[in-house]
């Protein structure tokens, strides 16, 4: 995925910026969307009902969220907030 720069900048620090934010938004993309089939496959791990299932499901959920968090794609009050509503879930 690139993503489109408008006006290409003058500036030496402006152009090395561009590039670094591409290169940002694009890992960024990649690991949303590890997350996203991380806590898709937890759930349909809980809607199938099995216990061992469950919970390999949900600790790779959990692991992705965390990567997420630690390189700064999610805001850490955003990953609580994934993986308790991934264990209400299994608890109902």
């Amino acid at each position: 995925m690139i993503l489109l720069v408008p006006a290409m900048p003058n500036i030496k620090s402006a152009k090395r910026r561009v590039k670094t934010s591409t290169r940002d938004a694009q890992r960024n993309v990649s690991i949303k969307s590890k997350v996203r089939s991380a806590l898709r496959s937890a759930r349909e791990a809980i809607a199938a009902g099995d216990a061992a299932t469950i919970k390999s499901a949900l600790a790779l959920a959990f692991s992705e969220v965390d990567k997420a968090v630690k390189r700064k794609v999610f805001h850490k009050n955003a990953a609580a907030r994934y993986k308790s509503r991934l264990v209400a879930k299994q608890a109902k």
